[in-house]
């Protein structure tokens, strides 16, 4: 299934700069694991272990959340966008009073 990974701007020099990736995948870990393949290094800043998506970050299939669905097993149609999407930790600051 040709599938398409949008890569987030913090992960792209892992990928030589690409903020999208064309593949071949039936499923979510096999998409992460082929990027992996090809750029070594940037399974270890997704996942734990390679056995799950690290606590803050998000992955997405379309409009799901993986962690709705199968997490890496979530299996993917051609066509699917594939979104990593890290966490922003941080928030407005209080109004004084």
């Amino acid at each position: 299934m040709s599938v398409t990974v949008k890569i987030p701007a913090p992960l792209r020099p892992m990928t030589g700069g690409l903020g999208e990736i064309q593949l071949e995948s039936a499923t979510v870990g096999a998409a992460l694991g082929q990027i992996e393949s090809r750029y070594p290094g940037f399974g270890a800043r997704v996942l734990d272990d390679g056995k799950s998506v690290k606590r803050f970050i998000n992955v997405y299939v379309n409009e799901d959340n993986i962690r709705d669905r199968k997490d890496l097993d979530t299996e993917v149609q051609s066509g699917d966008v594939i979104s990593i999407l890290p966490s922003i930790a941080g928030g407005a600051a209080p109004s004084g009073s």
